[in-house]
């Protein structure tokens, strides 16, 4: 069940004030869907953590434009100063595990169930990879759409790291590190970087079903 009415940007800066407290700068595994939302997000943490960010992204609808938004993320980390000693991994493409997952919902809207759940699946490979790698963090890029829902992202991410602890016997288990990027202008900024870095910026999620919606829309509106 989702907890309403939680300020979870509050919630990520007192996790950050206490990492600036303790003068520690612990690893981080943070899940981008794109480079154009990950640019602000690089931006804010990029002095409080040691990142590499995780490109696994199962949702998208074809390996071309999977290879597009991948290659930005490679060419933004090699030119934004503040981003350049940020690692990348590629997490595969692997379209057949979203699409086993949307069996049966492909007809729901956009911000339903279908979308909850992409969240999770998504989250869920980046919380194993971080407890497999021994990161002290993970994260997502998400949060910064204001088409996403944070409250899902966090309520996610809070129970994948009550999960890991369950089953990780002795080993450490990364933290969830919380998230509402679209805060303080955070999504606008992104655009601001974007148009700095030219970077790709697409007009849909990533998956079919979405790019059938917009494109949908677009029609309507003549």
């Amino acid at each position: 069940m989702t907890v309403m009415g939680i300020n979870y940007y509050l919630k990520f800066e007192k996790q950050i004030n206490g990492l600036k407290e303790e003068g520690r700068k612990p690893t981080l595994l943070l899940q981008a869907c794109c480079c154009p939302c990950s640019s602000h997000c690089l931006e804010v943490l990029n002095g409080y953590f040691d990142i590499t960010v995780f490109f696994y992204n199962p949702n998208i609808d074809d390996r071309t434009e999977y290879d597009k938004r991948l290659k930005e993320l490679y060419r933004f980390t090699e030119e934004a100063p503040f981003a350049m000693d940020v690692k990348v991994v590629d997490g595969d493409y692997e379209p057949e595990v979203f699409y086993e997952m949307a069996k049966g919902r492909e007809d729901l809207p956009e911000r339903g169930a279908r979308c909850y759940d992409c969240y999770k699946l998504r989250l869920r490979k980046t919380a194993e990879y971080a407890l497999e790698n021994s990161y002290d963090y993970f994260s997502t890029t998400l949060s910064i759409s204001p088409y996403k829902n944070s409250e899902w992202i966090n309520e996610i991410g809070m129970e994948l790291e009550n999960e890991m602890r369950d089953r990780s016997g002795d080993r450490p288990v990364p933290v969830f590190l919380f998230s509402d990027f679209k805060k303080k202008n955070g999504y606008k900024r992104s655009i601001e970087l974007s148009q700095e870095y030219g970077l790709y910026r697409q007009d849909y999620c990533g998956c079919v079903y979405s790019k059938r919606d917009h494109e949908r829309k677009l029609k309507e509106k003549g």
